[in-house]
């Protein structure tokens, strides 16, 4: 799961006329500051690899979790993304697509082999649900990512099960 925090700048009487930015959500926000509020956005239709989760290789365990983190952060840090707001909430945050330089991140992640599609979120976005499965179908046999050797699914880890090099 990436977490992707989008900084709204709450800037003194600055009127905001375009319509999107009207539309309003529920989310848990922290400031960043005095001015600055920044509120986790999921990304809709991906499961990255968790922080703290390792895959292996035939080199060994090595922190997959942290590379899909450092990929999205490189991402994210390279161009302006465009957030478009998908759903109201999972796990208390909104749900988004996010765009990077036109470039699905949700997919770059898949198709880096740092992220598995998860298609019972994508049942209302049947052209996103094939692009996502045709990156991961890519990732596999590229050996891409966590695809070059073992790994555990997502949401399995998150529900304790671990590779024996983490244990």
């Amino acid at each position: 799961m990436i977490r992707i925090a989008a900084a709204i700048i709450l800037a003194g009487g600055a009127a905001l006329t375009s319509p999107s930015w009207s539309q309003s959500f529920d989310a848990k926000a922290r400031a960043l500051d005095g001015d600055t509020v920044a509120v986790d956005f999921r990304l809709l239709g991906v499961d990255a690899f968790e922080r703290g989760q390792l895959c292996r290789r035939a080199s060994g365990c090595w922190q997959c979790g942290k590379a899909a983190q450092d990929f999205a952060a490189n991402a994210l840090r390279s161009k302006a993304a465009t957030i478009r707001l998908v759903s109201s909430s999972s796990y208390g945050r909104p749900v988004a697509v996010v765009t990077v330089d036109g470039a699905d991140l949700g997919e770059r992640l898949i198709r880096a082999g740092l992220a598995t599609p998860q298609a019972s979120y994508l049942r209302d976005d049947p052209a996103r649900l094939r692009a996502y499965n045709a990156a991961f179908a890519s990732a596999r046999r590229q050996r891409a990512g966590a695809f070059a050797g073992d790994w555990i699914e997502p949401s399995r880890w998150r529900h304790g099960n671990r590779l024996s090099c983490e244990r």
